[in-house]
């Protein structure tokens, strides 16, 4: 039972923290949310939930041996409290990590990476010619990983804003409240604040998500960091990084993306981009006061002061104001005319819209020119109207690109329906490829439409024309920065990318002729083992086809996305790993014989199983000559706030892939051809090991898909209301038709993370030369990145913990027969890990990340005991609707300490 007195003498709440941190902000907060439990929980649930953490901790650290903890005698309003309790503890340690650098890694910046190239003879004319033709670009996605929501999220976001304002020494905010007390009300709020969604969420809320980061931290970031970049290169340098989302553009598997979501995600981040120029024209209006009384102005400042309307004598002398007023004019005009809203300070003056964002531009850079012309002085370069400039170089009047996505197999079914209306093929799905990519070509070559007016079309094909309709409209709009490509899902074959250039004729988005123009490009999304397989060859057969080759070489360049997830499903992580480099390093010729430039499309998640782990070192363990400058990542869920929660978190995030893509693209190779061929050849063997293993306990062992639905709370997760699409493609139990997500986030949750590093064990046991492993480990950046993350995930996975998880599978003999292979894979894992990297612990090698993890653990351990008897409870038929609100509080509870679970 618990001990009282031990409870009573307990003094330092939650900022007694084990012996492993040193970091002072994780104390700090730790404290205030140990008073804010006392003062709206009570002194009682203080203590017993003090008692856990404390008597969780001394296990932990080896201070004590088996204690009770005491979670059974916890009501459950008690387990509620006590789970949201540890859950807060989590994000505020998050939080203060985040502070503290914990997630920068040495040398991601671009500054580092400009000196680390210098090292090798490259300078820095080498770095701007590349950047001269580079993208890169994080794209957000609406994939449902984020578990917390956006209400925490901002709580969250003062917090650190406070926390900042304190580091400066700071004790009163400019609102006069007390800096530590302003602290402590953001987190009694986020105590009072409720955990969980009780309405699913629609597309639009997700839109408004996303949209508060791209606002609220990329807007702002993104100029002052090009400003850093372009002092480091000491020149202006073109803006190769720029955002991306899929947030109302990807409708592969959710019904609830429709033509009004697309048109809805643009109009939301047009208003906000305009929004964003105009608070800044207006800011530079009251900055730029220069007087004709002092300066002499160029004839075109005074001609664009003129144009402007602009008649007050105040300011008369003043033509910097005046042309900012009537740029501010058309500004305003623009917005009414792109949003159908005015201004929200429309001014007096009248303007007509901006043609474009380059006509905004021309403006702009006008100013500077003068400013520029009055001499060498602070005013001819950078500041506020430098950043402006560069924000509408960056954003244009989109914000981000949004990117469209469709299912091949969609894609199949809606050109099928289109040509049987217009009466030119009745049964195109009976068609073999050879067959389809002709009647295709034909198609393409005639500007006649197939779809008409007068016919009836299902609801599928008539949804699918009104979402490119939306497109067309939106280029008309926007302009063409605000769509750019087309994902194809499931991409087995060149008529699926045919198919998505027949469907953009339809709206004027492809255009036949001598030589045709598609102003989207068809992107090909290679997901299982077998499609990576097969990418080069149908690329080699999509370039062998004039018109395409005649649209790549006009355009530069190609986009191939490659897909993480599904292929860590398919194949297991180590075989994933090993495709999905196969695979780039393989489309590189391919390329440089078709003449156009390859841009690779990472599909990552933010679990290792789904592909996540370390950017940086992702992006420069990529094949030589596959990144060429230009590379686009997924960022989705829980991974999001983490990385661009805040400004700070932006700012070191975005160094970070920028630095690594320059290096990745420049950096002489790390290996030989010959360790090159060497360690290729292992790896084709540990790959094809691991997969066997990984397919047998998943696909092939009879029983598994019970197994894995009883160990997991994969069906209590379905009601976390965490995202607009469902959790499987089909209605199907089937794993071939889950999605990886639920897939991976599952596992994470009953802390055996099954897919972060399954079969690799058995692999590397079975490899015979452990000394050719260890020397891979140690120069091969590749495999040492493969073996880091796969690290964290052992780290954070406990076979102890699961075991107990693997007791809610009804079939005992099922889970006897299941459950030790999965522990002795671990186990395996775990030993050739360490024997790989010559460490004689897990992390020893990287003690920041140690530290972290070691201490979320006793905080997790709770966790998960609570949210087993819970889900024992509810599948025993118990009805009280706080059992399974507790399962729900422990899913979200785990996978904020967990981190990157999903």
């Amino acid at each position: 039972m618990i001990d009282p007195e031990r409870a009573a003498v307990q003094q330092e709440t939650m900022a007694d923290l084990p012996a492993i941190t040193n970091n002072p902000d994780i104390r700090f907060l730790g404290k205030l949310l140990g008073d804010v439990i006392r003062a709206y929980g009570g002194e009682e649930l203080f203590r017993r939930t003090e008692y856990i953490r404390s008597a969780s901790v001394d296990r932990h650290r080896g201070v004590s041996g088996d204690v009770d903890l005491g979670l059974d005698r916890l009501s459950l309003d008690e387990t509620l409290d006590f789970v949201r309790g540890f859950m807060l503890f989590s994000m505020l340690a998050n939080l203060a990590e985040d502070r503290q650098g914990v997630a920068a890694e040495p040398g991601a910046d671009v500054a580092a990476a400009i000196d680390r190239l210098a090292e090798e003879g490259i300078g820095k004319d080498q770095v701007t010619a590349l950047l001269d033709h580079a993208l890169i670009a994080p794209v957000l996605t609406a994939h449902p990983t984020e578990v917390r929501r956006k209400s925490m999220i901002d709580h969250r976001n003062r917090i650190a804003a406070l926390m900042a304002l304190r580091d400066t020494g700071v004790t009163t905010t400019p609102d006069g409240d007390d800096v530590e007390q302003a602290i402590t009300r953001q987190i009694a709020l986020l105590w009072q604040t409720r955990v969980l969604r009780r309405e699913r969420l629609y597309v639009t809320d997700e839109v408004e998500t996303a949209l508060s980061y791209l606002r609220d931290v990329f807007l702002p970031v993104l100029p002052g960091l090009y400003q850093r970049w372009d002092r480091a290169l000491g020149e202006r340098i073109p803006s190769f990084l720029r955002p991306g989302s899929w947030i109302g553009g990807d409708r592969d598997g959710n019904p609830n993306v429709v033509a009004e979501s697309l048109t809805t995600a643009l109009a939301r981040s047009c208003e906000a981009v305009l929004g964003y120029y105009l608070d800044a024209v207006h800011g530079l209006g009251a900055e730029l006061s220069i007087s004709t009384e002092h300066v002499a102005v160029g004839d075109d400042l005074l001609a664009l002061a003129a144009r402007s309307g602009d008649t007050a004598p105040s300011r008369d002398d003043e033509p910097y104001r005046r042309a900012l007023s009537g740029i501010y004019a058309r500004l305003a005009a623009t917005h009414l005319a792109l949003t159908g809203k005015p201004a929200p300070r429309p001014g007096s003056l009248k303007g007509e819209p901006c043609s474009s964002p380059q006509a905004l531009r021309r403006d702009l850079v006008t100013i500077a020119h003068a400013l520029a012309e009055e001499g060498d002085g602070p005013l001819a370069t950078g500041g506020a109207l430098g950043r402006l400039i560069r924000a509408v170089d960056t954003f244009g009047f989109h914000l981000a690109t949004l990117d469209l996505r469709q299912n091949s197999a969609v894609h199949e079914s809606v050109v099928a329906e289109m040509l049987k209306v217009a009466g030119v093929e009745s049964d195109y799905a009976a068609l073999d490829e050879g067959a389809r990519v002709a009647l295709l070509r034909r198609e393409l070559a005639n500007a006649r439409p197939l779809v008409s007016p007068f016919a009836s079309y299902s609801d599928e094909t008539a949804s699918e024309i009104a979402i490119l309709r939306a497109a067309a409209d939106a280029h008309a709009k926007y302009g063409p920065g605000c769509i750019r490509q087309y994902i194809v899902s499931m991409a087995m074959s060149v008529s699926d990318l045919l198919e998505v250039h027949l469907l953009l004729k339809e709206v004027g988005l492809y255009v036949p002729g001598e030589t045709p123009t598609a102003a989207i490009m068809a992107v090909p999304l290679f997901e299982t083992v077998s499609d990576l397989e097969a990418a080069p060859q149908i690329m080699t057969d999509w370039f062998a086809l004039p018109e395409v080759a005649a649209i790549a070489t006009a355009r530069g360049v190609q986009e191939v996305m490659i897909g993480y997830s599904d292929s860590n499903k398919d194949g297991g992580y180590l075989t994933s790993t090993w495709q999905l480099s196969r695979a780039s390093e393989a489309l590189a010729p391919v390329f440089a014989k078709a003449g156009v430039g390859m841009q690779l499309f990472h599909g990552r998640g933010g679990a290792v199983g789904r592909g996540g782990g370390s950017a940086f070192a992702a992006i420069r363990a990529q094949p030589p000559g596959t990144v060429q400058g230009r590379i686009r990542i997924t960022e989705q869920g829980e991974v999001i706030a983490a990385k661009y929660g805040t400004r700070e978190a932006a700012t070191t995030n975005l160094e970070a892939i920028a630095a690594a893509t320059l290096l990745a693209s420049l950096e002489p190779p790390a290996l030989s051809d010959a360790d090159r061929t060497r360690f290729g050849a292992a790896m084709d063997e540990l790959s094809a090991s691991a997969f066997k293993a990984y397919r047998g306990l998943v696909y092939e062992t009879d029983g598994f898909r019970t197994f894995f639905r009883q160990i997991t709370p994969i069906a209590e997760i379905a009601n976390l209301k965490i995202g607009s699409r469902p959790a499987s493609r089909k209605k199907s139990d089937a794993i071939e038709d889950l999605r990886a997500i639920p897939w991976v986030f599952s596992w994470a949750q009953a802390r055996v993370m099954l897919p972060g590093w399954y079969g690799v064990g058995q692999a590397l046991a079975a490899f015979a030369d452990k000394g050719l492993l260890r020397e891979m480990a140690e120069g091969w950046p590749l495999f040492a990145a493969t073996l880091a993350n796969m690290e964290q995930v052992i780290a954070k996975s406990d076979m102890g913990i699961a075991e107990r998880y693997a007791a809610l599978v009804e079939d005992r003999a099922l889970a006897d027969a299941i459950f030790p292979r999965i522990r002795d894979g671990w186990e395996q894992a775990k030993a050739g890990l360490l024997d790989a990297t010559g460490q004689s612990r897990l992390l020893q090698k990287h003690p920041a990340l140690d530290t972290s993890i070691r201490l979320r653990l006793p905080y997790i351990e709770p966790l998960n005991f609570l949210q087993i008897e819970l889900l024992k409870r509810h599948r025993a038929g118990e009805e009280d609707p706080r059992v399974a609100e507790g399962i729900l509080l422990s899913i979200n509870a785990i996978a904020t300490a967990l981190r990157n679970s999903g």
